[in-house]
């Protein structure tokens, strides 16, 4: 069971409960393409549109410098006089502190200086990241992880996988903020402006270590393999394969276009704490061939509309055989408005408190 499907949880099941000025705090935003950023976008917008007053915080408001190895993510500097300042203008009923980052480290400070109740969220699996890139130890990143998360009345989680993974590692006050899937957006389209051999496997997202890219394209595949996205190892896997065809970086209806024109949408990660890219890729018909690991075990576990396998080539292989029709009817089960009502009802246990 999902708790994010419609057919789960409808937004009738759910009263429309918390406050009505809400803020959100974030070191991730555009210009930044992710999951992390779409999700909180979309929530923001299907709050507005249930009447809330929400203020967001992020790194457009500050001066900032890029993250070391991730140049395309700025962090604010010296940002608590701000933040500050904003708490006290702003007066939120609720605030939700959505990253890690230094907007998030200043807003958390902040929060327990002051006895304002708070929530956070646990988009990334920041240990493992860390450890791909610099080999920390993964104990010492996750020991930082519950301090910055610990005085939270609510730490959301996109899945029962990582909630499960987190209390065994000592996290408290876990809860469910699942995600949903613009299915006007990405939805079934032509293939043939696409003439690439096929049949064509697609992998959407960044083109960085900790995603595994590499093990897409050292997959011994028929057809052709296409790779939509950008970051910082993409000139290494150009020359190292060839073979593969990079699109760079696409948005909105040009990316919907290539997700449609694939064939087998192949989600090679293993530290990614759910894959929203996952249920784009469905919702426009494409099977999904993944590891069975948190994430794609959540949404595709008894779903029939994709293949896990530790062998990455045998799952995207079988997911040839998936019906497109089945993948896109899978989709229309999740929702947006759905998942907003699940986050307000998070949200409601500290305004019982205060």
């Amino acid at each position: 069971m999902y708790p994010a499907r419609t057919s789960d949880r409808t937004e009738n099941d759910v009263a429309p409960v918390g406050p009505r000025r809400i803020l959100i705090v974030t070191d991730a935003w555009a210009p930044q393409v992710n999951g992390v950023v779409r999700t909180l976008e979309t929530l923001v917008t299907e709050l507005q549109r249930l009447g809330h007053d929400v203020r967001t915080i992020t790194p457009k408001d500050f001066s900032t410098f890029p993250m070391p190895t991730y140049p395309e993510i700025r962090l604010a500097v010296f940002p608590r006089p701000k933040i500050r300042r904003i708490l006290e203008e702003f007066r939120p009923d609720a605030i939700h502190i959505a990253t890690e980052g230094t907007l998030g480290l200043a807003a958390r400070n902040l929060c327990v200086e002051r006895g304002q109740p708070f929530t956070t969220s646990f988009h990334t699996k920041f240990p493992e990241y860390v450890h791909a890139r610099f080999r920390v130890p993964t104990r010492w990143t996750y020991a930082l992880m519950r301090w910055f998360h610990a005085p939270a009345t609510a730490v959301m989680v996109a899945t029962r996988t990582l909630e499960d993974e987190l209390t065994a590692l000592g996290f408290k006050n876990l809860r469910i903020w699942s995600r949903g899937v613009d299915v006007e957006g990405f939805k079934p389209g032509p293939k043939d402006w696409l003439t690439l051999p096929r049949p064509i496997f697609l992998y959407v997202g960044r083109v960085a270590v900790e995603k595994n890219v590499e093990a897409f394209l050292s997959l011994d595949l028929p057809g052709s393999k296409l790779v939509v996205g950008d970051g910082p190892q993409t000139a290494e896997l150009k020359q190292k394969f060839p073979q593969a065809h990079f699109a760079g970086a696409k948005f909105g209806a040009e990316l919907a276009r290539y997700y449609a024109a694939s064939d087998v949408f192949v989600f090679p990660s293993k530290t990614d704490t759910f894959g929203l890219v996952i249920l784009e890729a469905l919702a426009s018909g494409l099977p999904v061939a993944a590891y069975p690991v948190l994430g794609p075990k959540d949404i595709l576990t008894g779903s029939a509309v994709g293949a896990l396998d530790e062998d990455l080539g045998r799952a995207a292989r079988a997911a040839l055989a998936i019906a497109p029709d089945d993948c896109r009817r899978f989709a229309e089960g999740f929702s947006w408005r759905a998942c907003t009502q699940q986050f307000l009802s998070n949200l409601a246990p500290p305004l019982a408190g205060a």
